[in-house]
C-alpha cells in the first residue's frame, strides 16, 4: 500500500487522516477513497494534500494525479476542493473550495495559503525574452522544465481531405484567389479601400473591362466595392537560403473589387515602391505573368499568415495570457476558474514551436524563403503594429470596412461566436463583480499590468486597457482572450493542410526573383520558381501536422474539470453549451448549400485554447 496524508483545515483545529490506500499513477486507473469524521470540525476552510512513498521505496519517483476532493459535513452540505493537479511525493498541495473568491479573505490561513501558492507560482512560471520587440515567453527551454499540470498528457503526447481537392482543382481561378482573402487561411488582411495610395498607382484605364461599364476605381470605392491587401511589412526583406540557393520574397499590394458575391483580384503590384522595374499586373496580362503575380502574394500570405496572424496574435497572446494567469491569480479566482480550460497545452506547444520551428535550425530556417532574420524583423513590425482593437473581432470588422461585404464566413461566424462568448462573460463576470469591486481587485489589476508589460502592448498606440472600471471594460476584455486562443486560432490554424496541401496555392519559399517586367514568364519558369521537392515535402508535413486534432482535444465549451460548485457559473455554463449547440445547427444548415463549407469556426471544431 502507498500512503497518503490529508490534512483539512477548519476554523477550530485540523484533522489528519492517514492509512488511505490507492494505486501508483503508471496503472492509469482511477481510484476513489473516503475519509470519515463525525466530529463536528468547525468551517472549512483549506484542505491539504500530502503524497507519500513508503520508507522502503523512498528511490521511486512516481507522479500523482488528484482530481478532486468532496467533503461532506454531518449536516449534509457538499463542498468541492478542485485539485485537477500533479504532485510528487514529499510535495504539499493546499486547496481551497471551489467558491469564487474576488477579495482577499482576512482569515490567516486563507493568507498563509496564498502566501505559499505565489511563492509556487513564481517559482515555476517565469518570464524569458525570446526576442527584443516581441511578447515575452515563458522561462523553459524544454517541455520537460514545465510545471507537470499544464504539459501534454500521455494520449496528447503520443498522437501529435475534401477540400485539398478543391484547393488542387480551383487555385488557379481568380475567383478562388479572392475566396481565400474573406474565408482561406488569413482573413485578417484584406480592408476595405477607399482612397488608392500613392505607392499603387493603379489607373482607371488598367481595369478597364474588369468593373461594369460605367463604372470608375473612385465611383466603386464610393460605393464600398473596392478592397486591398497590402504586404508592406514584408518590404526591403532578404530571402533565405535553402541549400545553398538563394529564396526571395516580395511585399506585393492586391487590389480587388466585389461584385455579384464574388471577390476578384484586378490589379498586383509585388513590391511597395512603385517605378519602371515594379510594374503593375493585371488579369489581361498573359495567363503565366498573372498566374505567378499571384503565386508570389500567396508566398507573402504564407509569411504573414504563419508568423504575425497565426503565432503571434494566438500562440505569443496565449502564452502571455496563460503566464500572467499562472502568476497573478490565485486558484480561488472566479477569472481563474474561467480562463484555467482556455490555458491547456499552450505553454508546451509554444515551448516545441521555438524548439522546432522558430529557432536557428528550425523549420522557417531551413524550408521558408522568409529565413530566421527577416523573420524576427516581420514579426517585430506585426507587433510594434499590434492593437487591441485588432484582437477584438466586432472592432476589427468595423475598422477594415468589411460589415457589408457578402460571404464573409469568416466574420459571420466569428460575430456569432463572439457575442456567444461575450454574453457568457458577461453574466460570470457581472455576478462576481461590481463596478467597485473591479475597481478595488489588486490581483485583478496586477495580472492586466503584466499582461500589457510582457505583450509590449504598454503604449497609448496600441489602445490596451491601462485599467479596468466596469463590468462591460473586464467582460470584454476576457471575451477577447478567451476568443483569440479559442476561436481565432482555430480560424488561422485548422485548414493549413487544406489550403497548403497543394504546395502552388500556398508557397513557403520561391527560388526565383519578382518579374521585373511584363511578358517574361513563361511555364517553365514559372516551374524554376516554386519551390524545390524536399523544400515543398517539409512545408506539407507541417502544415498537416499543425492542422490535425488530437483525441484529446477539449472542444470550446467543455470543462470536464470540475472547478464550479456554485448555482450561478452552472447555469450560465449549461447555457453557454447551448448557444453553441444552436450555433452548430445554423452553421451546417448554410455549409450544405455551399460547394466548399467553412467549418473552422463551427463550435464543434474549435478548441478552448491554443493546444496544437
Amino acid at each position: 500500500n502507498w500512503h497518503n496524508d490529508v490534512i483539512i483545515y477548519t476554523e477550530n483545529d485540523a484533522l489528519t487522516a492517514d492509512s488511505i490506500s490507492t494505486a501508483p499513477s503508471y496503472y492509469l486507473h482511477v481510484q476513489n477513497f473516503t475519509v470519515e469524521c463525525k466530529v463536528n470540525i468547525g468551517k472549512l476552510l483549506l484542505v491539504e494534500l500530502e503524497a507519500k512513498s513508503p520508507s522502503f521505496m523512498t528511490f521511486i519517483d512516481d507522479d500523482w494525479f488528484c482530481s478532486k476532493i468532496t467533503v461532506t459535513t454531518p449536516q449534509g452540505a457538499c463542498m468541492l476542493f478542485p485539485c485537477h493537479s500533479w504532485m510528487s511525493c514529499e510535495k504539499k498541495l493546499i486547496l481551497r473550495d471551489s467558491v469564487g473568491l474576488v477579495k482577499t479573505c482576512n482569515n490567516t490561513m486563507y493568507c498563509q495559503a496564498s502566501d505559499s501558492f505565489m511563492c509556487y507560482v513564481f517559482t515555476f512560471y517565469r518570464w524569458s525574452i525570446f526576442s527584443p520587440g516581441l511578447p515575452h515567453v515563458v522561462l523553459a527551454e524544454s517541455p520537460n522544465e514545465l510545471p507537470p499540470e499544464v504539459r501534454f498528457s500521455f494520449t496528447k503526447e503520443k498522437e501529435l481531405l475534401f477540400t485539398k481537392e478543391y484547393v488542387q482543382k480551383n487555385w488557379r481561378k481568380d475567383e478562388f484567389f479572392g475566396y481565400q482573402f474573406l474565408n482561406g487561411l488569413n482573413p485578417m488582411i484584406i480592408k476595405r479601400c477607399s482612397k488608392l495610395p500613392e505607392k499603387f498607382p493603379v489607373t482607371n484605364e488598367m481595369v478597364r473591362g474588369f468593373l461594369p461599364d460605367t463604372s470608375t476605381l473612385e465611383s466603386e470605392m464610393a460605393k464600398g466595392n473596392i478592397f486591398i491587401c497590402d504586404y508592406e511589412r514584408l518590404r526591403d526583406l532578404e530571402g533565405n537560403e535553402i541549400n545553398k540557393k538563394k529564396q526571395y520574397l516580395a511585399a506585393p499590394l492586391c487590389l480587388l473589387f466585389s461584385s455579384q458575391g464574388k471577390l476578384m483580384p484586378i490589379a498586383i503590384q509585388l513590391n511597395q515602391q512603385p517605378g519602371r522595374g515594379n510594374p503593375i499586373f493585371l488579369p489581361s496580362d498573359s495567363e503565366t505573368d498573372w498566374l505567378l503575380a499571384k503565386i508570389f502574394v500567396r508566398n507573402a500570405e504564407f509569411c504573414e499568415h504563419e508568423l504575425n496572424f497565426h503565432l503571434l496574435r494566438t500562440h505569443l497572446i496565449g502564452e502571455v495570457f496563460t503566464v500572467a494567469t499562472m502568476r497573478n491569480l490565485p486558484s480561488c479566482h472566479p477569472l481563474f476558474k474561467l480562463l484555467l480550460p482556455h490555458t491547456r497545452y499552450t505553454l508546451q506547444i509554444n515551448v516545441m514551436a521555438r524548439n522546432r520551428l522558430i529557432s536557428v535550425d528550425g523549420y522557417f530556417a531551413k524550408f521558408t524563403a522568409i529565413g530566421n532574420e527577416s523573420m524576427t524583423i516581420l514579426m517585430k513590425r506585426a507587433a510594434s503594429s499590434l492593437t487591441y482593437s485588432s484582437l477584438c473581432l466586432p472592432d476589427d470588422i468595423k475598422e477594415r470596412g468589411l460589415e457589408k461585404i457578402p460571404n464573409y464566413y469568416y466574420r459571420d461566424d466569428g460575430l456569432e461566436l463572439w457575442n456567444i462568448m461575450y454574453k457568457f462573460v458577461f453574466g460570470f463576470v457581472s455576478h462576481y463583480y461590481s463596478d467597485q469591486d473591479i475597481q478595488e481587485d489588486k490581483e485583478l489589476h496586477a495580472w492586466l499590468t503584466e499582461m500589457r508589460e510582457n505583450t509590449l502592448l504598454d503604449n497609448s498606440e496600441a489602445g490596451f486597457p491601462e485599467s479596468f472600471y466596469t463590468v462591460k471594460e473586464l467582460a470584454k476584455f476576457v471575451t477577447m482572450m478567451i476568443f483569440s486562443v479559442s476561436a481565432q486560432h482555430a480560424a488561422v490554424n485548422n485548414g493549413q493542410f487544406d489550403f497548403g496541401g497543394w504546395m502552388p496555392n500556398f508557397p513557403s519559399s520561391l527560388r526565383c526573383p519578382p518579374p521585373s517586367r511584363k511578358g517574361s514568364t513563361t511555364k517553365d519558369s514559372l516551374l524554376a520558381t516554386l519551390p524545390d521537392i524536399r523544400t515543398t515535402v517539409h512545408a506539407l508535413a507541417v502544415g498537416y501536422m499543425l492542422s490535425q486534432g488530437s483525441s484529446d482535444r477539449y472542444p470550446l465549451g467543455h470543462y470536464p474539470e470540475e472547478l464550479f460548485s456554485e448555482e450561478v457559473p452552472l447555469k450560465l455554463i449549461a447555457q453557454f453549451k447551448n448557444d453553441l449547440q444552436d450555433l452548430e445547427k445554423k452553421i451546417d444548415a448554410r455549409n450544405k448549400k455551399l460547394d466548399l463549407p467553412y467549418t473552422y469556426l463551427n463550435p464543434r471544431n474549435v478548441e478552448n485554447s491554443v493546444a496544437i
